[in-house]
């Protein structure tokens, strides 16, 4: 049984914005992998796993 994508979930210490990252995109965003998509800044990790009810609150970066 396959519980689906995991994720990583992040919020930006400078603008304060909400986002996730699929873990199979590593490989694509490289070094980018967990900055904010609006200011280029590392995120602050918040948890890891997959879909969570707040979900919804959180970008997908894609």
């Amino acid at each position: 049984m396959s519980w689906g994508a995991l994720y990583m979930y992040y919020h930006c210490p400078k603008c304060g914005m909400k986002f996730e990252y699929a873990t199979d995109l590593m490989v694509e965003f490289g070094d980018q992998f967990g900055y904010c998509p609006e200011c280029k800044v590392m995120g602050v990790y918040e948890k890891e796993g997959a879909r969570t009810l707040d979900d919804a609150e959180y970008f997908e970066v894609e």
